[in-house]
């Protein structure tokens, strides 16, 4: 079995004006990541939640990719203050494109 993707898990986004959360739900368990906006221009991912039953199964990096791809074609700039977050995409230089520096 292939690892899960942003493109073969059916991720959901969530959006209110200040606060949003992609999640997604595999085998009946859920998983999310939580952000909050900061103008226009930046999100801060703040927290990411990723169920015992579905760790070791690329679920949390698949969140924090879609949250990057996102992140490219909205011209927006990533703040992981997740220590998950943060270490996915400093495991992921392709990936660095979208962090605020």
């Amino acid at each position: 079995m292939s690892e899960p993707t942003s493109d073969t898990l059916q991720i959901e986004r969530e959006e209110t004006a200040s606060k949003g959360r992609y999640v997604v739900t595999v085998d009946g368990h859920e998983a999310e990541m939580t952000y909050s906006r900061a103008g226009e221009s930046l999100i801060i991912i703040d927290h990411t939640e990723v169920p015992d039953a579905l760790r070791g199964r690329s679920v949390g990096q698949a969140l924090v990719l879609r949250a990057v791809e996102d992140a490219r074609a909205e011209g927006k700039k990533i703040l992981p203050l997740c220590p998950f977050a943060k270490a996915q995409i400093a495991r992921h230089p392709e990936w660095q494109d979208v962090l605020n520096s």
